[in-house]
């Protein structure tokens, strides 16, 4: 990995793209983190494709600048003050990285001149979600599996709790001056759909409510006196296949969204439920 040092920032290409935009060229260093970004002087783009960045953030202010390339990067979170810092930002690409969670994308709302928008190839793109859906004539509630972007999802009749949802309903929502999200322009029936999933920002549905406080995170181990220790939050819980497999019946077997949240807070608080380790599992 190559740090983002003056000197790195100063030997890189700066010319005007086809756009007539200043570009700063800094594609394929592996550079980690963004620092040092105030030798650059003022540049209207900034390319950071294929590097291993992992936060978006730690930006000067930089009111000239309207697109920024970061592709192909390992960004995970988008640090919270960043509009502040680019407020005049029109196009953004952060395809194939590693964003998760709808709420993480909440950030972007902030940018007041955002235009454009590449997420493709992001887990949040692909995100499972979980349906209660009443299958008619069978009279009951299962809970069932499926993409957010599947169309066959999107068809069904819900009668139940959907707990995600297609994330493209949930970025128009949050980013209304989007104009293109993933290449594609935002239709008006889109608005309309996103409105009636989620509400308005200032009276969201209980749906809405609910994803916005599913967050990223990392998953820790508790320490022998019950309390995570600084060290230990760093590690994400890691499971066995067989682990997984008990977790996943679990949730297939809840029998209401209390305990489903029940789960999930537990995963977020760094315990496992009873009986999924392998440990209780051999106790038995």
């Amino acid at each position: 990995m190559v740090r983002l040092t003056a000197d790195l920032i100063n030997n890189s290409l700066s010319y005007l793209n086809p756009l007539k935009e200043r570009e700063l060229d800094l594609r394929g260093h592996r550079i980690p983190t963004i620092e040092n970004l105030g030798v650059a002087g003022p540049q209207d783009a900034i390319d950071f494709t294929d590097n291993d960045i992992q936060i978006l953030g730690n930006f000067p202010l930089s009111p000239r600048i309207r697109t920024l390339l970061l592709a192909r990067n390992r960004i995970a979170s988008i640090q919270p003050t960043l509009p502040n810092s680019i407020p005049n930002l029109t196009s953004l690409v952060l395809a194939s990285n590693q964003l998760a969670e709808l709420a993480d994308l909440d950030v972007l709302g902030k940018f007041a001149r955002l235009t454009h928008l590449v997420l493709v190839d992001n887990p949040v793109t692909k995100k499972e979600v979980r349906l209660a859906v009443n299958f008619f004539g069978f009279g009951g509630t299962d809970w069932i599996s499926c993409r957010a972007n599947n169309e066959n999802a999107r068809q069904m009749k819900l009668t139940g709790v959907w707990e995600s949802q297609n994330y493209r309903y949930w970025v128009v929502w949050r980013c209304p001056t989007v104009r293109f999200l993933d290449y594609q322009k935002v239709k008006q029936a889109e608005r309309t759909k996103a409105e009636e999933l989620f509400g308005t920002i200032e009276e969201p549905t209980e749906l809405a409510s609910k994803l916005m406080g599913i967050k990223s995170s990392s998953f820790s181990a508790p320490a022998a006196n019950g309390s995570a220790t600084s060290g230990s939050r760093a590690k994400r819980l890691k499971l066995t296949d067989k682990e997984k497999q008990r977790l996943q019946d679990r949730i297939k077997k809840a029998g209401s969204l209390e305990e489903i949240i029940r789960l999930e807070k537990d995963l977020e608080e760094g315990r496992l439920p009873p009986g999924v380790m392998d440990a209780d599992v051999m106790e038995e």
